[in-house]
């Protein structure tokens, strides 16, 4: 656990008490563990429409029948690719929450992907992430409409396009950047991951860049000692990188994750190229690391040129920078109103909060707004997650919904005669 929590407030878990209580919400409750069994073949079955990051198509129209079919209004594809359905609460006024899991995967096009299950076991390629978040996201509305649950305030579900890799949570940004111009989206629950004993309270914020070294190569013999080479240049500077001293606390990393460059064994390189991942939950320590970064590339490509006394810039090599990512961070209060919804429903539930912590989610667009949000888990187990050995256990799988349903009853408020008043703000007042 990264940090203690504080209490939750008394008035959140009477709030919580009360709508555990309503019988349509012990309804709902009922439904999704009955619903369970047919709930993890919704799972199998989405995971098998392959949906690579920027390739999200298919499984968005799908998921697009399937929101309809569970009785969400005015579904849409918007502008990047997110699938959009609203649930209409039952007073104009009351907040806007969005609840939303990410419909991409990591595995590219062609991947082979057919779920086998062995017992309460299933392995496939993207079983677990995040294709228990989709599950838990459209069991939530299947048990709320069956049950009849009514709300002060709208709720919109959301499959999300680009959350993962060099996808920069692309749908996230869209969601936030054009949706608020219209409609102020007041509060946001991701559903990422499967463990339900956390609740994430950060959001890391990260920095990718693609560094290239390019000059004019030769031949390894007859170049030699007047051609300096784009991988030593590289090379140098990743020895620079290596010396970084990073806080632990904030917690600040980085990597070189990815290096490319060269033709053949007996060639001065002319190209080269690497991608770096950057992190903190600190925006000055990020930038701090950063700039370290930057002027080990810069100083290694003229530590390269001084070597072999190359002065000549046509014969040099020089140094370009490519933005691949930025995804922005921040922390919420432990009185953030989500937070306290969400920590409320894991104590209705019996669920102990076993992670108050960190990651880099869809959320992290809204954490860094200011809006409220965090993100739960859909129930189960996934393991060797991002590898086509990925496997997913199904146990409790009923409770990511339950967790889900109760967060978000509680922060726009029970409609009816037993209702309760929305924990979230409309527009942030």
């Amino acid at each position: 656990m990264s940090r203690i929590p504080g209490p939750i407030e008394a008035d959140v878990l009477k709030t919580m008490d009360a709508i555990v209580k309503a019988p349509e919400v012990a309804k709902a409750l009922e439904l999704a563990q009955a619903g369970a069994e047919a709930a993890m073949a919704l799972q199998v079955h989405l995971c098998e429409i392959p949906a690579p990051t920027f390739e999200e198509q298919v499984r968005a129209e799908e998921m697009v029948r399937l929101m309809k079919a569970n009785g969400l209004k005015d579904v849409t594809i918007d502008g990047i690719g997110n699938v959009v359905g609203r649930r209409p609460g039952k007073n104009p006024e009351g907040p806007l929450l969005v609840i939303g899991a990410h419909m991409d995967t990591v595995f590219p096009a062609g991947t082979e992907i057919k779920v086998r299950r062995e017992g309460n076991v299933y392995y496939g390629p993207g079983i677990g992430d995040n294709c228990s978040g989709l599950r838990c996201l459209l069991e939530t509305v299947r048990c709320m409409n069956e049950a009849g649950v009514e709300t002060e305030g709208d709720i919109w579900f959301c499959g999300t396009v680009g959350e993962e890799g060099l996808g920069d949570i692309r749908g996230s940004k869209y969601l936030f950047r054009e949706n608020n111009t219209v409609n102020r989206i007041d509060g946001f629950l991701a559903i990422d991951n499967t463990d339900l004993g956390r609740i994430l309270c950060s959001a890391i914020g990260s920095h990718r860049w693609r560094f290239t070294v390019e000059g004019p190569g030769g031949h390894s013999y007859s170049g030699f000692g007047t051609t300096p080479s784009a991988i030593h240049a590289v090379c140098l500077a990743g020895a620079k990188v290596a010396h970084l001293k990073v806080p632990a606390d904030p917690k600040t990393t980085f990597t070189i994750g990815t290096i490319k460059g060269g033709t053949t064994v007996n060639s001065i390189a002319a190209s080269c190229s690497v991608d770096i991942d950057i992190r903190s939950l600190d925006d000055g320590e990020l930038k701090k690391a950063e700039d370290f970064i930057f002027k080990a590339f810069e100083d290694a490509v003229a530590e390269e040129n001084a070597i072999w006394g190359v002065t000549d810039p046509k014969k040099q090599v020089h140094l370009k920078t490519e933005p691949i990512g930025n995804r922005p961070g921040g922390t919420r209060p432990d009185e953030c109103p989500v937070l306290q919804a969400s920590r409320a429903a894991q104590a209705a539930l019996g669920i102990e909060l076993t992670s108050y912590t960190d990651s880099s989610t869809d959320a992290n667009m809204p954490v860094s707004l200011g809006i409220p949000a965090t993100c739960l888990s859909a129930g189960g187990r996934q393991v060797r997650t991002h590898t086509i050995d990925e496997y997913y256990e199904c146990f409790d799988i009923e409770k990511g919904p339950q967790l889900a349903m109760l967060a978000a009853v509680a922060l726009v408020g029970l409609a009816g005669e037993h209702g309760t008043a929305p924990l979230l703000k409309k527009n942030g007042v």
